[in-house]
């Protein structure tokens, strides 16, 4: 992730934010997988995060205000990473990336389950776009072969 914003552009200052795949990871077990812990978040990982990584991210993410850090209650030692209204916000980013990767990638039938629950209709304006783009693309291929 990078730490200065390279232009105003929303997208640039998101990708700057969760433009990598391990914050990405992170958020979901936080959002979809009740890790809220650094050894669950750790020990969890499918993808096995170091666990240098994750405190870094987990720094970042606390640091962009997408989470919070607070002492556990039930221990003394150890910290809760709790998401806040920002991070909320992510739940409909997250789940369309992982609709996109149930329905175009070789995924897991059973790990699709919480993210085609959240499914939803796009928007008119989304697939006006869209089909906008379909054509677009598919006269340029068509001129190319």
């Amino acid at each position: 992730m990078a730490t200065t914003d390279r232009s105003s552009c929303p997208i640039n200052l998101a990708v700057e934010v969760l433009g990598d795949r391990w914050t990405l990871l992170i958020l979901r077990d936080i959002i979809f997988a009740g890790r809220r812990h650094f050894r669950e978040l750790l020990r969890g990982s499918e993808e096995k995060i170091t666990s240098s990584i994750l405190a870094d991210r987990l720094e970042r993410l606390t640091m962009t205000g997408i989470l919070i850090r607070v002492d556990d209650p039930t221990h003394r030692q150890k910290a809760k990473y709790t998401l806040t209204e920002k991070g909320i916000d992510l739940v409909p980013i997250i789940a369309t990336v992982g609709q996109w990767g149930a329905q175009h990638c070789p995924a897991d039938e059973e790990k699709t389950d919480v993210v085609r629950e959240l499914a939803y209709d796009l928007p008119a304006s989304w697939r006006n776009v869209m089909d906008s783009l379909r054509a677009e693309h598919r006269t340029e291929k068509k001129a190319r072969t």
